[in-house]
């Protein structure tokens, strides 16, 4: 499943490719390169789950190349492509995954864990920042679909 055979990017390519996610967009090139040293390299080969729903995160994953599928139970909830992100609230709690994620092509990942992104945070708290933006980003898209369906669960008994 997993192959430790690094692309071996340069720290600023790393720091670039950080820069270039929602998430980190307002952080300062210095405390991306400090993100950057953080991150954990991984080979993923297709068909195989990165994360499984329900077990226990501690890290979020970016991916570099490759295509992820998001799903609950059988349902794709979302696929994601270059430079797209997942498993970001395991940065911030220790909690069980809400969804499985697995590669549907050859995916080469980056991984943050949460301990080493925990002591970022106590130095650079304006990271945070970035990461409370997207969450609520995600929160109000999806209240604005639990709506949809609302509205429309009670067109179809009217």
């Amino acid at each position: 499943m997993l192959d430790k055979n690094p692309s071996n990017l340069l720290l600023i390519e790393e720091t670039l490719l950080l820069k270039s996610l929602a998430i980190f967009a307002d952080t300062p090139e210095t405390i991306l390169a400090e993100i950057a040293e953080l991150t954990e390299e991984e080979e993923i080969v297709a068909g195989n789950d990165i994360v499984k729903e329900g077990e226990v995160g501690s890290c979020m994953y970016i991916i570099f190349k490759g295509e992820v599928s998001i799903r609950k139970e059988k349902n794709v909830l979302a696929t994601m492509q270059e430079k797209d992100f997942f498993g970001e609230l395991s940065l911030l709690d220790t909690e069980k995954r809400s969804a499985t994620a697995t590669a549907v092509t050859d995916c080469i990942l980056f991984r943050i864990d949460q301990e080493p992104f925990y002591d970022l945070l106590e130095q650079q708290p304006e990271v945070l920042r970035g990461i409370m933006k997207i969450l609520s980003n995600r929160l109000r898209a999806a209240n604005h679909q639990i709506s949809e369906l609302k509205t429309a669960a009670l067109g179809h008994i009217g």
